[in-house]
């Protein structure tokens, strides 16, 4: 008798009331979207469990998909069995000869949610832990510390045995909360803000800018891959090209040095506004942090944040860098980050850039320059590729 399920626990849904079943049924898509080469799986979704049946697919790639969806709080290996105690003691037994056991500790921990059924969870406790120690040599009960802890889950339409708890991501369902978009650059924290963004439930497309020739092909790719890495947390990411050459050395011309960066901000964030309008996204993610560069400051992001109502989201805005840096590497986006690619930002970052900007001033060297049309041009330019990481981007028609 080999494991044949796999339950799947919630974490953050379990506090959701009459809409719980919305963010169950986006779970239930992320996992299907996830598993397409098992065809032989089915699943079946309670108010608090999904459960994957194998039906003979090999289960260890799928654990391994599975550690990597949001909104999975923890999983295991499951024996399904009748809710009969001879069909449950034969089942933990063949469950338990599956694992390495030889002079280890056990303990059995049963939860009995049919109230129905004739033995309490101590009962249960044991009987089933006297029925393995009868039957397997070379082992021994320890209740506080077991090496192996059989966990028997009662419930009136069956009963479930596992053993072994992966831990997920958890977090809530992405799409469950909406779409973003995410202003994402080459650097370590635009990729873990939308990491993070995506656990609070959002959908994100991606827009970055890119200046060639003073930005490389490289830089490009860079970014490209950024975003595919992000894939493995939503199935697919839209990443919008924007070309930011004419209006970035418009600005060199045009604004004062040290308010240039700023500006560059600001258009940066007006044309990503109008992407969020035409794709019907209802935010802005960024990768801030207070404090961290020039356009980071609070007089900074006040200035910047002028042009536009729409709310901006900063995972990142009380994180340090090295924290941020930890995350990466857990997201594992760190090593594509490092890449020595520079983004335009980088490049075009003034020797001495204003921190404390006035809004009076950036906006009068602002009027002087029809930013308003080249703002259009840049956003109907603009280059979509639909990203996953199991596949190789497909570009798609321009807006």
């Amino acid at each position: 008798m080999e494991y044949d399920h796999i339950l799947i626990r919630f974490g953050e849904i379990t506090t959701k009331g009459r809409n719980r079943n919305l963010f169950i049924n986006k779970l239930l898509n992320s996992i299907v979207r996830k598993l397409p080469e098992y065809r032989g799986l089915s699943f079946e979704k309670t108010r608090d469990r999904i459960y994957i049946k194998l039906n003979g697919e090999p289960h260890e790639g799928i654990v391994e998909v599975l550690k990597n969806i949001i909104g999975i709080q923890s999983f295991s290996l499951a024996l399904k069995v009748e809710s009969e105690i001879e069909k449950i003691k034969e089942g933990v037994l063949a469950a338990f000869k599956q694992m390495e056991h030889e002079g280890k500790s056990f303990k059995v921990s049963t939860k009995r949610s049919d109230k129905n059924f004739p033995l309490d969870s101590n009962q249960l406790n044991d009987e089933l832990g006297s029925h393995i120690l009868k039957n397997v040599k070379g082992i021994y009960v320890n209740v506080h510390t077991p090496d192996i802890n059989m966990r028997v889950e009662v419930r009136k339409e069956a009963t479930y045995i596992t053993f072994k708890d992966e831990i997920g991501l958890g977090g809530l369902p992405v799409g469950s909360s909406g779409k973003a978009m995410l202003m994402l650059s080459g650097g370590f924290d635009s990729p873990v803000a939308g990491y993070l963004a995506m656990k609070r439930g959002l959908t994100i497309e991606a827009v970055h800018f890119h200046s060639p020739p003073y930005t490389s092909e490289r830089a490009r790719q860079k970014v490209i891959d950024l975003a595919q890495q992000l894939s493995d947390f939503s199935g697919t990411i839209k990443l919008h090209i924007v070309p930011f050459t004419e209006i970035q050395t418009t600005i060199g011309r045009q604004i004062p040095e040290n308010y240039s960066l700023i500006s560059t901000r600001r258009m940066m964030l007006r044309i990503t506004d109008e992407i969020r309008r035409r794709r019907n996204a209802l935010a802005i993610v960024t990768g801030e942090s207070l404090g961290q560069v020039a356009s980071q400051t609070l007089e900074s992001m006040h200035v910047i944040n002028n042009v536009t109502n729409t709310p901006i989201i900063r995972p990142l805005v009380t994180v340090d860098k090295f924290h941020i840096i930890d995350m990466a590497k857990e997201i594992n986006t760190h090593d594509i980050s490092i890449r020595p690619f520079e983004d335009c930002c980088t490049i075009f970052t003034p020797a001495a850039p204003k921190t404390r900007p006035r809004l009076e001033k950036v906006t009068h060297y602002e009027s002087y320059t029809d930013f308003e049309s080249l703002i259009e041009k840049a956003v109907n330019e603009t280059e979509v590729l639909t990203l996953d990481l199991s596949k190789k981007e497909e570009i798609e028609d321009l807006f």
